[in-house]
């Protein structure tokens, strides 16, 4: 470490600042190992701090590893760059935190989790003024886990998120059952099965006795899952991911088999991935192997890749298609619309979760989201915890496909 004492003698505080910000990451929720913040300061003295493009992507290439971790180290790090002495008052902890619920509703995603993971001293505590009791009828009040469950993914703080993956290991997703061609003995059945009923007449020395009967077996059928990792979905699809993989690991789900991939600018299939028993493990694998996080969306492109690699693989069995995405194309909108409707003829059912219906006045604007919708049985939004639940009960309808 002579190189961080040097380099703290003649930058002042800058190796101070830099493990507070390493302190702040790992609040909000970011890995990172001591090996990693001193990469960072001896990166720091290498490439000398001159701009603040320069010392803004050095810091994110040594103290960042998931790709789902840059939306929380880019908005904690515009709160450090904002106010220099806000930031001193921090390392000191002089200042407190500060919490204020019209702040909080106009914040942009991950900056909750941002200020709380700055904020290391606890507000101090405030005298407690004597005042009447009143009743007050709680028969439409909401509680703090019902506020949660309405809560929008995006605004929630670091603590929030983590109770909100912590329920969705409670949620499911019933898939009806699929009719197949072949039959089975049942005495509720529509159809006679000739060779039963002549094998039981031959014990009767060839009097039939009662007519058997067959019906329609039923089978579990397969879950297809294409999310959307793009920058406007990161936060999404990283909860959503989570769902997923309590869905792949869960024992009592009445689907046959389940395959996910994640799309940006290329499709990739994070199958094996998700199916890893311990959940941060199994998101550590899709964040190296799916390596377009939080860029661009070629929803056109990837369903082309689906609809000739893996559409007769996994859709020949009835399969149910989950697309998880806001629909905000920026490729050719004709070759979007040939490879939905390519989709939507080869599963049974296609159903559309969209996180921008979590808008009242939401309205299919976008050319994306226009070219999607006819192709699709059923429109959802994925947004918090009670949507994801109202996904669940969208399964669970009835299996054949509507008109």
């Amino acid at each position: 470490m002579a190189r961080a004492r040097q380099l703290d003698e003649t930058e002042g505080r800058l190796v101070e600042n830099i493990v507070h910000f390493a302190r702040a990451l790992r609040k909000a929720g970011v890995k990172l190992g001591t090996a990693q913040v001193e990469d960072a300061v001896r990166a720091v003295e290498a490439a000398g701090f001159s701009r603040k493009q320069d010392y803004y992507h050095i810091l994110r290439a040594t103290l960042v590893n998931r790709a789902a971790d840059l939306q929380i180290f880019h908005q904690i790090f515009a709160m450090f760059w904002r106010d220099p002495e806000f930031l001193e008052h921090l390392i000191h902890l002089l200042s407190p935190a500060l919490h204020r619920e019209e702040e909080e509703k106009a914040r942009k995603p991950a900056e909750r989790r941002a200020s709380d993971a700055l904020g290391d001293t606890p507000a101090p505590p405030q005298q407690v003024k004597e005042r009447q009791e009143i009743q007050i009828d709680a028969q439409f009040s909401w509680s703090a886990s019902e506020t949660l469950r309405a809560m929008d993914f995006e605004q929630m703080s670091a603590a929030e998120l983590a109770e909100a993956t912590r329920a969705l290991r409670d949620l499911r997703l019933p898939l009806p059952p699929l009719r197949s061609r072949r039959l089975a003995p049942s005495s509720h059945g529509h159809q006679p099965d000739l060779r039963a009923t002549l094998r039981a007449s031959m014990r009767r020395g060839g009097e039939i006795g009662h007519l058997a009967l067959r019906k329609p077996k039923t089978r579990a059928p397969d879950l297809v899952v294409l999310c959307d990792i793009s920058g406007s979905m990161s936060v999404y699809s990283r909860l959503l991911l989570h769902f997923l993989h309590n869905v792949a690991l869960a024992q009592d789900g009445n689907w046959r088999h389940l395959h996910a991939f994640t799309f940006g600018t290329r499709l990739t299939n994070i199958t094996r991935a998700l199916h890893r028993k311990d959940p941060d493990l199994a998101l550590d694998a899709v964040s190296r192997e799916a390596q377009d996080w939080q860029g661009g969306t070629r929803i056109g492109d990837a369903l082309e890749r689906f609809n000739k690699r893996w559409s007769r693989r996994l859709l020949g069995q009835g399969a149910v298609v989950l697309l998880i995405s806001d629909g905000l194309e920026r490729g050719d909108l004709d070759h979007l619309r040939s490879q939905a409707e390519r989709l939507s003829l080869s599963c049974k059912r296609l159903i559309w979760l969209n996180p921008l219906l979590r808008y009242d006045g939401f309205a299919p604007k976008a050319g994306g989201i226009r070219t999607l919708l006819p192709y699709t049985d059923s429109f959802h939004a994925c947004h918090s915890l009670d949507s994801l639940a109202d996904i669940g009960r969208a399964l669970s309808q009835a299996a054949q496909r509507p008109a």
